[in-house]
């Protein structure tokens, strides 16, 4: 089995399917928000622009733009899209500038996220055989559990060592041998500086 046979559908696609599949979820991503979140309803009238415009994906340009400005006057749930009762998990950015900016999944968003992420390893030579060692933050910030979920999807083994404690990191590193480090590339240079230190 040659590794094309083990990609989706999806990602066999022509740039005609890919364009057509954008401009549908689109279309639909712009309705929702108009029915269900009251900001972007007032935005697009504005802005003369209404989802039903859409055309294809260059009249985009008509849609006004969301600015970190607006995502702080809604904070912290103005911008969701779908009831509170269907939300099954809220991350944030640090908010080092301002009030964080905050992001709800529901269930459905989730699995489409590890699905995502999973596709997005295997491309980058990940297979299920793999350990994978993940030393990105866990909690608001999205990156552990993202790629956490996304391996596990994938059927690779995690590690979920999370960020910092650097000399644990290179302890487990050595002792668990993974395949795969996954964490910002800033801290697998201190995770390498660490690996000289310790010579």
């Amino acid at each position: 089995m040659g590794a094309m046979d083990q990609l989706e559908p999806i990602e066999k696609a022509g740039i005609d399917e890919l364009r057509a599949l954008q401009l549908d979820r689109l279309r639909w991503t712009l309705q929702h928000a108009y029915k269900n979140v009251p900001h972007y309803r007032k935005a697009f009238d504005a802005a003369g622009a209404h989802p039903g415009d859409l055309k294809n994906l260059s009249d985009l340009a008509q849609f006004p733009f969301t600015t970190k400005a607006e995502l702080r006057d809604n904070y912290p749930f103005g911008m969701f899209a779908v009831p509170m009762k269907d939300i099954v998990r809220v991350h944030a950015s640090s908010g080092t500038t301002g009030k964080p900016t905050v992001v709800g999944y529901t269930k459905r968003d989730i699995e489409m996220w590890a699905s995502v992420m999973a596709r997005s390893m295997r491309a980058a030579g990940v297979r299920a055989s793999d350990i994978v060692h993940i030393a990105y933050g866990y909690g608001l910030f999205t990156g552990g559990l993202g790629a956490h979920y996304g391996a596990e999807a994938l059927g690779a083994t995690v590690i979920p060592s999370g960020g910092g404690m650097t000399e644990r990191q290179v302890r487990l590193i050595c002792d668990f041998k993974p395949d795969v480090i996954m964490c910002t590339p800033s801290y697998l240079l201190v995770i390498a500086d660490e690996f000289v230190r310790q010579g």
